[in-house]
């Protein structure tokens, strides 16, 4: 669907104040940054995560007391999918040594190292292997792979960005490690976008200090899928992968220890007991929740399962409050909103701009503060374009990047990004994006330590699910090191775990019935049932012809 011809109309007030933005640039010009004051008040009044309505206090479980968005309080709140009294464990259908939760980057990255320690190894995920936010991440991963910079500056700048409200000890393996990762990804066939004289081509982004992005044009995310994923194959010995086989609830034993998982066949709807001596969460995030009603960028499965499950087993979680907010979703066409628009977009020199063709922002603020400017100049200013839709977007003015790097550069360092806009009639190297903040991240999760360890004996968490790493706010390819960085600490060190010698001692859900017990003595009626798997998108008029007062077993229709 092309541009309108009223649209188009508003694209030449674009068009009007290019030359003298262009010139403001080539001097090296930028419209300047907010100061810290500054950020603050427009993050407290403009981003939703600091809007207190649709927010609740949870009753019960090891977060008590704390306050989440009501969609995400509501699952922390929920009833297991299983009765858990009536379940027969004594069946075993799967053993192994490392069950991993999760297809994506961190649980394959995790599987490949359990392996590598000679652990058998489980990938249950919940739709293909490697449907997952990862394969959708766009713009690239942070490391500190030159000279001028250091694990030092990429710690500061990951703590600045968060609010210093992350973890330290995640956040000094995250900086430590991310070199390495470069460089076993790599080493596994990666193709990073280089000079040409073979050095890696780094850029700056938001919130940053130095030039750490590496990239694979703009589908690194699925470039680092690709690689990791041939890389389980060729370990097919070790590594089994069950495909539309998400968990449900975890298994503990007798003691306490993490002893496995009961999986469902998303085909068939049956259910399987996996015994592992340790299991790695690495089942991602929570955008398909929709938080205060935005769009997401996230893949289809993206339902918090993973969270959902640690909690009822008295695994508790951190700044899972905070929601991240891209800046730049697609607001039009219709058929690729919630599309993210990376960052390398900004980062390449594209402004964001008004209905007046006016640059209003710093385009490299964080991305929690970028999001609240948009947010106020749309909705508080008033300067936003409105769709055919009805939807709300600003301008990020791609053509400046022609002018800026020469032509041809949109095509090659956007690649995935000019042809889902030329399928629609849209050439974005001659005409600008229209774009909104829509739901990314999932900022908190589940507690680990640096070690990717939770407070159950053998059990682990990596990638998007675990909570920490990036405080109330996460830097740009940060999340593709982190997937790298704490996949391959939790397959690495749930091998050591098992090299120490596990023995398991029968397994339970008692954790299940004492959490649901909970529930009923805080008086909470009629709680979710959860995990959910897979978001409900039914209209009001599919849900009136679903009879669902008529079906004796009510589950069955989700």
């Amino acid at each position: 669907m092309a541009y309108t011809p009223e649209m188009k109309e508003l694209i030449k007030r674009v068009e009007a104040t290019r030359p003298e933005r262009l010139a403001r640039a080539r001097r090296g010009e930028n419209y300047p940054a907010l100061t810290m004051a500054e950020r603050e008040q427009v993050l407290s009044k403009y981003h939703p995560d600091y809007q207190s309505d649709a927010k609740r206090t949870v009753k019960v479980g090891p977060n008590k007391g704390d306050t989440f968005q009501e969609g995400v309080a509501r699952l922390l709140e929920s009833r297991s999918i299983v009765r858990p009294d009536k379940v027969n464990l004594r069946t075993i259908d799967f053993d192994t040594d490392v069950l991993v939760l999760g297809g994506g980057g961190a649980g394959t990255s995790a599987a490949i190292m359990a392996s590598q320690g000679g652990c058998r190894v489980i990938i249950a995920t919940k739709l293909r292997h490697g449907d997952s936010n990862t394969i959708m991440a766009e713009g690239g991963i942070q490391g500190a792979t030159q000279e001028c910079d250091s694990p030092y500056y990429h710690y500061l700048d990951t703590i600045g960005g968060g609010h210093f409200t992350n973890q330290r000890d995640l956040v000094a393996a995250l900086a430590h490690d991310a070199p390495l990762s470069i460089a076993w990804l790599e080493s596994l066939g990666m193709i990073f976008n280089k000079l040409p004289e073979g050095r890696m081509d780094s850029r700056h982004f938001g919130g940053s200090s130095r030039k750490r992005m590496q990239s694979a044009g703009d589908m690194t995310g699925a470039e680092i899928m690709r690689v990791i994923r041939d890389e389980v194959r060729n370990r097919s010995s070790l590594i089994t992968t069950l495909e539309f086989h998400p968990a449900v609830e975890l298994l503990l034993d007798e003691e306490g220890k993490c002893a496995g998982a009961i999986l469902m066949n998303m085909e068939t709807r049956e259910f399987s007991v996996v015994r592992a001596k340790a299991v790695v969460i690495a089942t991602g995030g929570f955008g398909r929740l929709h938080i205060k009603g935005f769009a997401t960028t996230n893949h289809y499965g993206a339902t918090m399962d993973g969270v959902v499950m640690a909690y009822r087993a008295g695994v508790g979680n951190k700044c899972l409050h905070s929601t991240q907010y891209h800046p730049t979703g697609v607001a039009y066409p219709e058929q690729n909103v919630g599309l993210l628009i990376t960052e390398k977009v900004r980062g390449l020199g594209a402004h964001v701009l008004n209905i007046d063709g006016e640059q209003f922002c710093f385009p490299l603020e964080p991305r929690d503060v970028e999001s609240a400017e948009l947010i106020r100049e749309a909705m508080d200013v008033g300067k936003g374009i409105i769709t055919p839709t009805g939807r709300v977007g600003l301008w990020l003015d791609s053509p400046m990047i022609e002018e800026l790097h020469g032509p041809g550069t949109v095509k090659k360092e956007l690649p995935a990004k000019f042809i889902q806009f030329e399928r629609h009639g849209i050439d974005i190297s001659k005409e600008p994006m229209l774009v909104y903040p829509t739901l990314h991240y999932q900022n908190g999760g589940i507690n680990v330590n640096g070690d990717s360890e939770t407070i159950i004996p053998g059990l682990y968490g990596a990638g998007e699910a675990i909570g920490g790493v990036h405080g109330e706010n996460r830097l740009m390819g940060n999340s593709l090191q982190d997937i790298i960085t704490f996949g391959r600490r939790a397959g690495r060190n749930a091998a050591t775990y098992i090299q120490g010698g596990v023995t398991l001692k029968g397994l339970s859900l008692d954790h299940v019935m004492k959490f649901e017990q909970e529930l009923a003595a805080a008086g909470i009626e009629d709680p979710a049932i959860a995990p959910i798997l897979l978001p409900d998108y039914a209209t009001e008029e599919v849900v009136e012809r679903r009879w669902t007062e008529a079906l004796t077993d009510r589950a069955a229709i989700r």
